[in-house]
């Protein structure tokens, strides 16, 4: 078993075995009907149905290179995906049931992490004008022109929308290791939520507004990577009251992107089996 799809249920404080694979599987959604689950895997998106879980192929249409960045819309009708290219990623809109894309990112390499509540903006990250650093951007699902909000100031990741719609959680290393910010929707008023020795990764508050829920790699781990000890951290949408509700071999793939229940109640995750074993 190389990759076991879990859910972890807030009130029991207990996580159930979804789906087990010899294959790597990444970056569990939730859709908003609340009955599957997406993932990805080898290039390729899948679905979960979690009545009779099992890995369902979904119709991407030309995009056969898709990494762990993709979500599903607000209203359950649209799938944002990230799926490389000549230029590198870049991000596209598809009917939930499969179907048609419609590139949607002006330029590459970009990678899709949050939609809006409204469902009306993406919120991404990209690297622009050659250079290596990532930053935060917002663009209209339609498409346009994109909207920086951060600057160059270190590795910006993560981003995902507050589930009213005002905030963006991220991570940052800006003024060391990456630890988890926040900010308006607008990039205005930018704040780190705590500060600890671990390198914290992919913020996502619940849709019930109660909860945060990062990853945190141990301390001096550079970048995201798999395979790794990491812990899944519950906090306060302030960051405060922080405690680490699971611990287990992952990393990359684990929560990459949006992973909550509907209500709040679970998140998705995958845990991975320890190399060499």
């Amino acid at each position: 078993m190389r990759s076991s799809l879990e859910i972890y249920d807030l009130a029991s404080g207990r996580s159930r075995v979804v789906l087990q694979t010899d294959a790597v599987i990444e970056a569990p959604n939730w859709a908003p009907s609340g009955d599957h689950l997406l993932v990805n895997g080898g290039g390729r998106l899948f679905r979960v149905p979690l009545d009779a879980p099992r890995l369902v192929p979904l119709d991407t249409g030309h995009a056969m290179r898709l990494n762990n960045d993709h979500g599903i819309s607000p209203d359950g009708k649209w799938l944002a995906i990230s799926s490389h290219r000549g230029r590198g990623s870049e991000i596209f809109v598809m009917p939930a049931a499969g179907g048609t894309l419609r590139l949607v990112s002006p330029d590459a390499p970009s990678w899709w992490h949050g939609w809006s509540p409204d469902g009306t903006r993406l919120a991404y990250v990209a690297a622009r004008n050659e250079r290596r650093v990532i930053d935060v951007y917002t663009i209209a699902v339609a498409g346009g022109e994109e909207t920086r909000l951060t600057w160059g100031e270190g590795h910006c990741d993560g981003p995902d929308y507050s589930p009213d719609g005002a905030h963006i959680y991220y991570n940052c290393d800006r003024d060391g290791h990456a630890q988890i910010w926040v900010m308006g929707a607008d990039g205005s008023g930018q704040r780190k939520l705590f500060a600890d020795d671990h390198v914290n990764w992919f913020p996502h508050p619940s849709p019930c507004g109660r909860h945060l829920l990062y990853l945190a790699y141990p301390p001096g781990t550079t970048g995201h990577p798999a395979d790794l000890p990491v812990a899944l951290v519950l906090a306060d949408t302030q960051g405060a009251n922080r405690r680490r509700v699971l611990e287990f071999n992952g990393g990359q793939g684990t929560m990459n992107v949006p992973n909550w229940a509907p209500d709040g109640s679970a998140f998705a995750y995958v845990r991975y089996e320890a190399p060499g074993r």
